[in-house]
Order: C-alpha cells, then sequence, then structure tokens
C-alpha cells in the first residue's frame, strides 16, 4: 500500500474526454495490482511445498484418519486462482 500511496499523487491522471488515455494513474495501479498477484501465487505455491513436507513428516507421526480428516484439511489455502496461476 505504501508503496502505490507514494507513486499516485505524482502520477498524470487519464483525460476524461479521450476515451483512448486512460492515464498514468491505471497503468500504476493494473501494474501494482499484477505485481501483487504475482507475489500471492508465489507464496501459494511455497505454502503448497512447506505443506506437503509437513504432510510427509505428519503421515509418519499419526494415524491416517487424524490426519486426513483434521490436520490436512485445516492447512489448506481457501481453492481460489489467480490470473496466471497454474
Amino acid at each position: 500500500i505504501n508503496a502505490i500511496n507514494q507513486i499516485l499523487p505524482t502520477t498524470r491522471a487519464g483525460d476524461a474526454d479521450d476515451f483512448d488515455d486512460v492515464g498514468g494513474k491505471a497503468l500504476e495501479i493494473r501494474r501494482w495490482i499484477s505485481s501483487l498477484l504475482g507475489k500471492i501465487v508465489r507464496y501459494k505455491a511455497q505454502h503448497r511445498h512447506l505443506l506437503n513436507e509437513a504432510a510427509t513428516t505428519l503421515q509418519y507421526t499419526l494415524p491416517n484418519d487424524i490426519l486426513f480428516k483434521n490436520v490436512l484439511p485445516f492447512l489448506e489455502l481457501p481453492p481460489f486462482t489467480f490470473e496466471g496461476e497454474d
């Protein structure tokens, strides 16, 4: 939020009479949102990797019924995908 708040005050807005001129503010916001979504995708991949490591460890220590019914569903992220995510 701080990054976009520093950029927007000095960025030119678009021309309301010219529909082709979306302006610098819109472009900066799109760039910022795209950057955030990229970070979220990377964090989700990292979370998935760590979750798989934890599940492997837990398989050796907990009975499978407890692991699959109680532990793994609690650790899962909500099922939502972002543009550009595989």
